[in-house]
């Protein structure tokens, strides 16, 4: 019987990823849920002595879906943001019957996410644990099972802050809790191809020399004989064309299998002619399908795709990928959506990566964490350019070594096969004590050498200083700075690049960060170059977003110096411990709404400024009353000039901005009441317009614009 573990279809840009194993169930239905907390510790074993009702919930599940993204109503009355969300023990049960087939085989569970410290039991007995809420993790549990039976399985998620596992505190993004990615039963021979190896495939496929003439290709198999006897095999590693079906290379190793210990073995391929992986202009994927065979049989088969290609980032220059030069267009993203938290489906995911492609990003960092699988698989097919990162952010507490080298070892090991990701984020914004910072941020440096020297390594800083103590011991230092928003002013970018340019000319630089608040509900006609940052209190103006955006993206894009650079945020996200703009628990610094249901104005910048795709946009649209007769009309257009109308009349006086896209039309003047917003443009042969609706009113009482500029104190925790 074929063992099938790792599974991926290239077909048409769709990954179906199946988890480890021989044979493997989705194991996501028939769990009931019980939040706590627990007052007796004894209870976490029997869970038939714990009162109340228990909830039947379907898998992926959180239990702050909803109270770490909105407040109760009564929120004055809370003195600590954290009363307002649960944070603690939660239980999750389920009984499983085994057939009596599986006692002689090997069984395990695999959790894809826990938040975010996870007990497993089995039948009341301790079957294992792991710390860290966004990576997977397997645990074994075969000889605690009785089979043809009725078994019991515990999950205890605890998302409490704790010092020793990483983030420490729910400051820069929300630790929702639960089982909220998939889990998997996973059936194997007691000859396979490693489950436990970190939750990994079991394989690691490197990738050298990579040209388009030839490629070196080695894959190396973690094998397992749990037969207690040694053990003559086959291993068979093939290399199959994007369609599944024609061979590119093949290699048959006889080997034998010691009765003791993890055995590594090794294929070695040089692959003449390859079709190499060419980001979003041409994502190919070879599959990779390695085989264990005894006596005739497959009892063991992974599958990983393989994506032939070379980063290099130029200083000073840029990201080539096989040699040619690509933009390095990049967006962030944090994966939990309004109303669902981090319990997502492929439908979610799928959704995020739809938006991200239509804006036009090539390269996306996906902060500050792990994400899902089918993220990576996505991103794979598509084409996307990854940066993956571990929590070690905002904050230290001298007590999360052991966890982040730990969690850091996982991201790698689980998603060495993805070529879509260049760079593995070693920490954000993490500062005193230097003392611990700086030697844990070198040994996680080492530490990721180690386990793929070649891939880049990337340190974050919240400074706008580039040789700042925590900064210079990794591969690459990325930069957030929010010029304009927590100090500045949004120009103050073109002073800082030419600067850093001048200082650190051999520096490999990205910026990792930048971005504005815009609440779509406030809205304002003219703002300057300050945003009114930062409280519940504030004003957070579309309109200075926008501003934001078009002035930084245009200096971004004249600088050379820069080897990426990625706006922080694509969509809005939960900050449980903030209320800002008006809005409670949550950071408005997306492109996106929460929701994902309106695009913002600055979106639409981007995909004028990035995308193929026709662009013909009007701004200010949601700044429907208007207090100025003589006003501003601003277009993005990447179909050529636009043509303005306002209540039929064409408007001819523009500028250009900061971009070729940008078109400013000068000294508009609206009439009393409703005013007909209309452009127009073509581009080979097809028309394109947009319109929107203006009302005037000389009685609409004009605000001035009374942003005050904010202190920068020392360092900003991204909110």
């Amino acid at each position: 019987m074929t063992k099938q573990k790792f599974s991926f279809l290239f077909f048409s840009l769709i990954v179906a990823l199946f988890v480890q194993a021989g044979e493997i169930n989705r194991f996501n239905d028939g769990w009931s849920f019980k939040k706590g907390p627990f007052t007796n510790s004894n209870s976490l074993l029997l869970t038939n002595h714990i009162g109340g009702k228990w909830e039947k919930v379907k898998i992926p599940h959180t239990w702050n879906a909803e109270d770490m993204q909105m407040p109760m109503a009564n929120i004055s009355a809370f003195r600590n943001p954290q009363e307002r969300f649960y944070t603690g023990q939660a239980m999750y049960k389920k009984t499983y019957t085994p057939d009596i087939s599986l006692k002689d085989k090997r069984v395990f569970l695999r959790f894809e996410g826990v938040g975010s410290v996870a007990d497993i039991y089995v039948n009341n007995q301790f079957a294992g644990r792991h710390k860290g809420a966004y990576s997977a993790f397997t645990v074994e549990i075969g000889r605690l099972l009785n089979y043809g039976k009725e078994n019991e399985i515990v999950v205890v998620a605890d998302n409490s802050c704790r010092p020793d596992v990483i983030p420490v505190n729910n400051v820069l993004f929300a630790q929702y809790g639960g089982i909220y990615r998939d889990v998997s039963l996973i059936v194997t021979e007691k000859i396979n191809i490693a489950v436990d190896d970190y939750a990994s495939p079991g394989i690691y496929i490197s990738q050298g020399n990579v040209t388009a003439k030839s490629a070196d290709v080695a894959v190396k198999i973690k094998i397992d004989n749990k037969t207690g006897l040694k053990q003559a095999v086959k291993l068979v590693t093939t290399i199959f064309e994007m369609d599944g079906k024609k061979v590119k290379a093949k290699k048959e190793t006889p080997v034998e299998l010691l009765p003791q210990g993890r055995l590594f073995f090794n294929h070695s391929f040089v692959i003449s002619n390859p079709h190499l992986w060419q980001g979003l202009e041409d994502p190919y994927l070879y599959k990779v399908v390695t085989q264990v065979i005894s006596d005739g049989n497959i009892v063991d088969e992974v599958v990983q795709p393989l994506g032939l290609r070379n980063f290099e980032l130029k200083a000073g220059d840029g990201m080539y990928l096989n040699g040619k030069k690509v933009p390095m267009y990049g967006v962030c993203r944090h994966q939990d959506w309004w109303q669902k938290g981090s319990a997502l489906t492929n439908a979610e995911h799928d959704a995020d990566l739809a938006i991200i492609k239509e804006i036009g990003a090539t390269t996306i960092r996906f902060a500050h964490y792990q994400q899902a699988e089918r993220i990576y698989a996505k991103c794979d097919s598509i084409g996307f350019i990854v940066w993956a990162e571990i929590p070690f952010v905002n904050s230290v507490s001298t007590q999360e070594t052991e966890n982040a080298k730990q969690q850091l070892t996982e991201l790698i090991r689980q998603n060495y096969n993805h070529p879509s990701i260049y760079i593995w984020g070693l920490h954000n914004e993490v500062y005193s004590p230097f003392e611990q910072t700086i030697p844990l941020t070198t040994t996680l440096n080492d530490l990721a050498k180690a386990e793929d020297p070649d891939r880049y390594t990337a340190s974050v800083s919240g400074y706008n200083q580039i040789d700042a103590l925590a900064n210079n011991n990794a591969d690459v230092q990325g930069v957030n700075h929010y010029f304009g928003w927590y100090g500045g002013k949004i120009s103050d970018i073109e002073g800082w690049l030419k600067k850093i340019e001048k200082d650190f000319p051999d520096h490999k630089v990205i910026f990792s960060e930048y971005g504005g608040e815009a609440n779509i509900n406030q809205q304002k006609e003219e703002v300057g170059e300050v945003g009114d940052c930062c409280g519940f209190n504030k004003k957070y103006y579309e309109a200075f977003a926008t501003k934001f955006h078009e002035i930084q993206w245009g200096a971004i894009s004249r600088n050379r110096y820069l080897l990426a650079s990625y706006i922080w945020n694509t969509f809005d996200f939960a900050t449980p411990m903030s209320s800002q703009g008006g809005v409670h628990s949550r950071n408005m610094k997306g492109l996106v709404t929460f929701d994902r249901k309106t695009k913002k104005d600055p979106f639409y910048w981007y995909k004028a400024n990035w995308s193929k795709e026709p662009v013909l946009y009007l701004t200010q649209r949601r700044v429907i009353d208007r207090e100025n007769e003589y006003t501003s009309v601003t277009v993005y257009s990447n179909v050529g000039v636009p043509r303005l109308f306002v209540n039929g009349n064409e408007i001819t006086d523009f500028s250009k901005g900061t971009t070729d896209v940008h078109y400013i039309f000068n000294s508009v003047r609206l009439k009393e009441g409703e005013n007909t917003v209309e452009v127009k443009a073509s581009a080979k042969g097809k028309a394109y317009e947009d319109k929107i609706v203006w009302r005037y009113s000389a009685d609409n009482k004009k605000s001035a614009d009374n942003s005050q500029p904010v202190e920068r104190m020392g360092e900003h925790i991204g909110l």
